[in-house]
């Protein structure tokens, strides 16, 4: 069988669309293959991190997302009382978004649409079977069963994955040992925009507007923090649980969305298994503590579409399709820390509310917010420098959005060059050569609009698609041309147009 496709992806939520777009947007060939025959109606996750904004505005992506969303300053920590501060985060989206999940994947269908990636909606996987050139893809929908061939075959599709289960992956971890309720309800006895957050020996609610009348609202019940998660969620327990958690039932009128969950912890022994590939949920699932899952998926996605293309390609070298996984799967563990310490916190009992009143205390010392804070917001996220590259403070690490100065005196932010998703080389007040004859290489020469300590020394810089940097080298680098020319070809391969 031909292949049809380059890439498949099985799974149409917002990982899977944000996958197809850097996919589509590097020129493969991508068909998203999804059950559902709509993006979802339900606001489900309502929180867009920093560092997820920041790698949207890298797609020229972000503004769809302010428009329809609202900036929030503030974040929290097992919802202790010392609110996490995220304006002071150095980044140029220092908030996060408050927008409903409905609404960031329809941008970001549209924005994988208008690239050209294909989207079979109504159709699920039933089986993948990967050799040696490629992944066979066994689907069924409205007209029947159909195949389909990949080069590759990425499972973006959630916590009981089949392609993590047909690629014989290990999903480790623990079981739930409690579950808790979402709703998305009309309460029409709140003031209008309204913020309720208790926490006692009764259980924790937290109600949160989404919008004038409809409300997000979280509620961990202990008479029912037993019940399974697969157990259906009645209006009536929902009330119920309200009542005995908040005392009130804030006069209940509409229950537009109800969900139970469990702490359950688990993430798959290897992101990879050959031609096939996990992301988001199908990778690790977690309490949603902190709203980071589908932000820490959008990620994940922006980390693997640059070198799944590149592989494609040509030009990626072979150990960058590997790298996805080494360079995830420790930041995704401590994800999975975070979110357990935040449900420990979660209990009512006297030695933990303590420990929750000296944590709020310990919150309220700057540097400690800013540590938890970056970590919630991901902009603490940095890879292993490059051991093949000479050695710089900056290498690895997420660059900002720094300002910078062209020749012709435009200023541009470092952003804005990111928005074809090729690597950048930044040549910094330097006598820069010509590398252009790379395909997959932007290279401009420009100055620090806005001088920074850790760029001031720079003498030329590559920021891989993804925003993180390569290598960076010192103006006093004996041979710059030289260290330039070697760490392009290690980084960009050897392919030219």
């Amino acid at each position: 069988m031909e292949h049809a496709y380059e890439v498949i992806l099985i799974g149409g939520g917002p990982v899977g669309m944000m996958l197809a777009g850097e996919l589509a947007l590097a020129g493969i060939k991508v068909c998203v293959v999804e059950r559902l025959k709509e993006t979802t109606p339900f606001s489900r996750a309502l929180t867009v991190h920093p560092r997820t904004l920041e790698i949207l505005d890298m797609r020229g992506v972000k503004s769809k997302l302010m428009s329809k969303g609202r900036p929030l300053p503030r974040g929290h920590f097992a919802e202790l009382d010392t609110p996490l501060n995220f304006s002071v985060l150095d980044s140029t989206s220092n908030y996060t978004l408050f927008l409903p999940q409905s609404e960031t994947e329809k941008v970001l269908e549209e924005w994988a649409l208008g690239l050209g990636a294909e989207i079979r909606r109504e159709v699920e996987a039933l089986s993948v079977h990967q050799d040696e050139d490629g992944v066979d893809v066994q689907l069924t929908g409205p007209d029947g069963e159909t195949a389909l061939r990949a080069l590759y075959v990425v499972g973006t599709d959630g916590a009981g994955s089949l392609v993590r289960k047909q690629a014989g992956i290990s999903f480790e971890g623990t079981d739930a040992t409690f579950t808790a309720i979402l709703g998305d309800a009309v309460l029409s006895e709140l003031p209008s925009k309204s913020v309720v957050s208790r926490i006692s020996e009764k259980g924790l609610v937290r109600v949160m507007p989404i919008n004038e009348h409809l409300y997000r609202v979280l509620i961990i019940d202990p008479e029912r923090s037993h019940v399974s998660k697969n157990e259906p969620l009645t209006v009536e327990e929902f009330r119920a649980s309200l009542i005995r958690t908040a005392g009130s039932d804030f006069g209940l009128t509409e229950a537009r969305w109800l969900s139970r969950f469990g702490n359950a912890t688990r993430q798959a022994g290897r992101y990879r298994n050959y031609r096939l590939f996990l992301a988001g949920d199908a990778a690790h699932i977690h309490f949603p503590a902190g709203g980071q899952g589908m932000n820490v998926g959008l990620q994940e996605a922006m980390n693997l579409g640059w070198k799944l293309a590149g592989a494609i390609k040509g030009w990626a070298p072979d150990w960058m399709l590997d790298s996805y996984h080494t360079e995830r799967f420790p930041w995704n563990t401590a994800l999975l820390r975070n979110t357990e310490v935040q449900t420990l916190l979660l209990d009512a009992a006297p030695p933990i509310m303590e420990m929750r009143s000296m944590l709020s205390k310990l919150l309220s010392i700057p540097e400690a917010n800013y540590q938890i804070s970056a970590q919630i917001a991901a902009i603490d996220v940095h890879y292993a420098p490059d051991a093949e590259a000479p050695p710089h403070p900056l290498n690895g690490k997420r660059s900002k959005d720094i300002a910078l100065r062209l020749k012709d005196e435009q200023r541009v932010s470092m952003y804005q060059l990111l928005h074809k998703g090729t690597f950048l080389l930044l040549q910094l007040n330097c006598n820069e050569q010509n590398w252009e004859e790379y395909r997959n290489l932007q290279v401009v020469s420009a100055s620090l609009d806005v001088t920074g300590d850790d760029w001031n020394d720079v003498h030329s810089a590559l920021i891989r698609p993804d925003g993180h940097i390569a290598w960076a080298i010192s103006r006093s680098n004996s041979n710059p041309g030289r260290t330039i020319k070697e760490g392009i070809a290690r980084w960009c391969g050897t392919v030219t147009e």
